[in-house]
């Protein structure tokens, strides 16, 4: 029985409730009076229901989607403005015992090169990153009981954290690990996290026990109930995804709007972020083995009826996916994206070389330096942030919504967005970037529209220039 309060998972992400959903979507696919009334109401940014964005995800009228992909682009364009968030993903080991059949960490894989970062390597990793001019890490590791411990989880945060090189500072971590128990999600907590991910996968039970025959990911309720723990343990922010092109994406897509659901309805606050990463070529992996692989058209639809149902929902999407797609996907929904990624363990103090070192846990499509992302994503008139204020001001989980969902959080969001753009510039930028960086940050002062926080901003930005940094509001 589907009931999204309860604290069990195949209640909250009920299979039945899933077939039945893609049948209405189905049955209504080219029910134009129905779509077009959801893509009416939906316009006041409060979001649809799994069934109802499960219609527009299905409609296959052309005009109709052409619409629901303009929508998506109001609906960034109003919440988000231009602002883009930058982030790096940090590999801190590979070890791991599941057996996931999609994932060359598995492990069964003999041949795939086993490591683990000291903390004088994440030392060196960290500043490697500082010196592109990072500022936000999501830590990645695999699942093992001896190697990749909560105790080393919880020194590597205080290491990053405590890394000051030149002008670089990571000013807020994120965390992607295995599920674990609500008194594990406290320490991570009190050790100063930002977001705690946890990708689904997919949410299919019995699919998912197959991708997953061995290890202790193996077990569906204790994976698929992790940010409910997380949530007990004190993390309000929390990231939800999953594989695209493991399973049915319309499976999937229902799945992942009801676990959404269910956050809202067992504890007030959904997801932070929501990821939408597609199975990639890695070693001894090959996607071709999948049969549910989507093109980058369904792709791009996915991410713009995920916006317009979780609006307030920041999205991602990471370097699995080209330049061209990830370009695409900025228009209609993402807000956060990575730029000059490794997927490597130790994979950015030294450049990996694929003759000798596999660690990599997928192959990487966008190949570009952080300049040049940002310089790319300055010319297409979007806004690069590195901001991390509204962790270290404590606007996370509800209190992070209610000012969302008011508008008010734009009045942080843009001077902040501009303050740390200013900062890359000065510290990191090539001259190209830079000049086109300025142009952008003269052009933003002026939508912001409150008197006193523009003159703030303006002073900030002088300040900046001078050689002082970390200003937030």
């Amino acid at each position: 029985m589907y009931d999204p309060k309860s604290s069990t998972a195949t209640e909250f992400i009920d299979h039945q409730e899933i077939l039945d959903t893609l049948a209405y979507a189905e049955s209504n696919k080219s029910n134009r009076f129905l779509i077009e009334q959801l893509i009416e109401r939906a316009q006041d940014c409060q979001g649809l229901t799994h069934r109802e964005a499960a219609v527009l995800l299905a409609c296959d009228l052309p005009d109709l989607n052409e619409k629901l992909f303009s929508l998506a682009k109001a609906i960034k364009q109003k919440i988000y403005g231009n602002r883009i968030v930058m982030f790096a993903p940090l590999y801190l080991s590979n070890y791991c015992i599941n057996g996931c059949v999609y994932c060359p960490y598995h492990l069964k894989n003999k041949h795939i090169s086993r490591k683990k970062l000291s903390q004088d390597d994440i030392r060196r990793e960290v500043i490697a990153l500082q010196d592109m001019g990072h500022k936000r890490l999501a830590l990645e590791a695999g699942e093992h009981p001896t190697e990749n411990t909560m105790d080393y989880y919880l020194e590597s945060i205080k290491t990053i954290y405590d890394i000051k090189h030149k002008n670089g500072a990571i000013r807020r971590v994120n965390i992607n690990i295995a599920a674990t128990t609500v008194e594990n999600y406290r320490k991570l907590k009190d050790a100063g996290i930002g977001t705690y991910i946890l990708f689904q996968e997919t949410y299919h039970k019995q699919a998912y026990e197959e991708l997953h025959p061995s290890g202790p990911k193996s077990d569906y309720a204790y994976h698929t109930e992790a940010m409910d723990r997380a949530m007990q343990g004190g993390i309000d922010d929390v990231g939800l995804g999953v594989l695209y092109g493991l399973n049915l994406y319309r499976y999937d897509f229902v799945g992942i709007l009801m676990h959404a659901e269910h956050l809202e309805a067992a504890f007030g606050v959904g997801p932070h972020t929501i990821s939408v990463p597609r199975i990639k070529r890695a070693d001894d992996i090959n996607p071709d083995d999948f049969d549910n692989g989507i093109d980058d058209d369904t792709f791009i639809k996915i991410i713009a009826v995920l916006r317009i149902a979780v609006p307030y929902t920041g999205m991602i999407i990471s370097t699995r996916e080209s330049a061209d797609v990830r370009a695409r996907a900025l228009e209609v929904g993402i807000s956060q994206i990575s730029g000059a990624s490794s997927t490597s363990v130790g994979g950015y103090a030294q450049q990996e070389d694929k003759e000798t070192d596999n660690s990599a846990q997928f192959d990487v499509s966008d190949n570009r330096t952080l300049d040049e992302v940002v310089g790319w994503l300055l010319g297409k008139g979007h806004l690069p942030s590195f901001c991390t204020a509204c962790y270290r001001e404590g606007r996370t989980g509800d209190r992070f919504m209610r000012l969302a969902k008011t508008g008010q959080i734009a009045n942080c969001c843009q001077p902040n967005a501009i303050m740390t753009l200013k900062e890359y510039l000065e510290d990191y930028a090539s001259s190209s970037t830079k000049a086109i960086g300025e142009k952008v940050i003269a052009d933003e002062l002026n939508h912001i529209d409150h008197p006193n926080t523009k003159r703030i901003t303006q002073e900030r930005l002088t300040q900046i220039a001078a050689g002082e940094r970390d200003f937030r509001f």
